[in-house]
């Protein structure tokens, strides 16, 4: 059955005294639905059906519209919890729209351009139905790409699969494929094989590589106000007492590190909990600091540094700035050739090893392992001991093993750990080296030897997803023999009492 609503009028096809600008204007025009079903077509590479029309002015408002109302809500399933349109990321992401309708006004044919080989249907024609086509042609690429991104963001497909940044950019470089493809290809409909439809293409291109570089913020951002009126746990209140407050903590927290023992190979340390926001870490920072003080001969030599609502009066804040400070402050006062330093880390790790850092609404970028050896060295800081308890934790290892340094992670460079959630009283890492074994001996191989097979069988017995942590271990050779005096040093002191503490269940990291 033929489509009399996109069949030429009866005067084109019967009457040649019509001129050609006259019968490349169709007599009757597309209805708003029909718009809708050939953007959408567009937008899974078919040929728009719309035989030369151009939408109306209103139409194409309408649809633009529908589109950004559309486009908005998918947006939304980003973020889990309470969230706000951020309106200004959200219109940065439409300069495209001018730059397509310029490119179209300049690469398209006239109106009154002959077909080639008179082909029928008509082609496409006119920026105004390129603009809309292009528009519409976006839904399909953004609802697919946008229920994936938000099932992984409420965990709706669960898996350690879907933890993995990778998985994030292979769906961002096939949907941004698709879109491209789309757009391209519509381009095409309307040009044909042309060097202006080149340029168009590139610039296209171009424009997709420039707004991922510089137009990146997301339109939607999480409501962190309305999270922490829904959420009982105190929150950090930033006030010109709050700083002035932490600057007079910060110096009386340097002044009282303890000076070195000549003739002694004393431990100091830095503990490092960045991430405010799950109280496992302050827990796990304070137990690490009370074992090194105790079991290590560290009293007055230990530095904590906590993010956490309940600290800002006694504990300085955890950043990357204040941790190179703290550790120019602690090389001052000890015996940088003999003493040993101990670091230990713990928070949220990312596959990219940065350590995840928050303590809202100061904001706290996230610490790298060449941050940490390029403090240390510059510290001058020669005998070292570092710990990192956080997932992926295993891409540290490298960058901070040496001949004078123990590096040990709770896992390697591909796994997640266990324990770092809301309802963990500890890490399995930290609970298992620091709470349990390390209470036991002196010796930071034998604890580490000791304490993997039982976060093995803990995870087993979690049920964690994505496979075994595999804790690892890097010892160089010269820092070997410092331990072992250490040791033994240690080994012939009183003892001293202390309670672990407890460990509840464990939670995704």
């Amino acid at each position: 059955m033929t489509d009399t609503s996109l069949s030429p009028g009866p005067d084109t096809a019967i009457n040649p005294a019509v001129q050609p600008e006259e019968a490349a204007a169709p007599a009757t025009r597309l209805p708003l639905w029909r718009w809708c079903v050939e953007g959408l077509r567009a937008g899974i590479f078919l040929k728009p059906r719309v035989d030369g029309r151009t939408p109306t002015p209103l139409q194409a408002l309408m649809l633009t519209a529908l589109v950004v109302a559309a486009e908005v809500a998918l947006l939304r399933l980003e973020i889990a919890g309470p969230a706000r349109l951020d309106v200004q990321a959200w219109l940065s992401a439409w300069w495209t729209a001018g730059l397509f309708i310029g490119l179209a006004w300049w690469a398209f044919p006239s109106a009154g351009a002959a077909q080639p080989g008179g082909e029928e249907p008509r082609r496409p024609a006119g920026v105004g139905a390129a603009f809309v086509l292009w528009v519409l042609a976006s839904l399909p690429n953004t609802l697919v790409y946008q229920c994936l991104i938000g099932a992984i963001s409420h965990g709706w497909l669960a898996g350690a699969v879907f933890s993995q940044a990778w998985l994030y950019w292979a769906f961002y470089t096939v949907f941004t494929a698709w879109s491209l493809g789309a757009a391209i290809v519509l381009v095409l409909r309307f040009t044909g094989l042309t060097a202006r439809a080149a340029v168009f293409a590139v610039a296209l291109v171009a424009a997709t590589g420039l707004g991922t570089w510089q137009f990146d913020a997301r339109a939607w951002q999480q409501d962190y106000e309305r999270d922490a009126v829904a959420d009982s746990r105190p929150r950090l209140q930033l006030s010109q007492q709050t700083f002035e407050e932490q600057q007079a903590l910060w110096e009386k927290t340097m002044a009282a590190i303890a000076h070195e023992r000549s003739g002694v190979t004393d431990v100091y340390a830095l503990v490092f909990a960045p991430y405010a926001a799950e109280d496992v870490f302050l827990r796990e920072s304070t137990m690490v600091s009370r074992v090194l003080a105790e079991r290590f001969d560290a009293e007055g030599r230990v530095v904590q540094l906590v993010n956490h609502a309940t600290t800002a009066q006694t504990h300085p804040w955890a950043t990357a700035f204040n941790m190179e400070r703290a550790i120019d402050a602690i090389a001052q006062r000890m015996d940088r050739n003999n003493d040993l330093l101990v670091v230990y880390m713990t928070s949220h790790g990312a596959s990219d090893f940065k350590l995840a850092a928050a303590h809202w609404p100061l904001e706290v970028p996230p610490v790298s392992p060449d941050e940490l050896r390029e403090a240390l060295d510059r510290a001058g800081v020669r005998h070292r001991v570092i710990a990192i308890s956080a997932c992926y934790s295993g891409g540290w290892a490298d960058a901070l093993a040496g001949d004078t340094t123990l590096v040990m992670t709770a896992a390697d460079a591909t796994h997640t750990s266990y324990g770092c959630g809301r309802r963990s009283e500890l890490t399995f890492f930290g609970r298992a080296l620091f709470d349990e074994q390390l209470r036991k001996t002196h010796s930071f191989e034998q604890a580490f030897a000791r304490a993997v097979p039982l976060i093995k069988q803990r995870e087993i017995d979690a049920g964690k997803e994505d496979g075994f942590s595999n804790p690892q271990i890097r010892v160089g050779a010269d820092i070997a023999p410092v331990l072992r005096a250490l040791e033994k040093r240690l080994d012939a002191l009183p003892p001293v009492a202390a309670a672990p503490v407890a460990a509840a269940g464990a939670a995704r990291p």
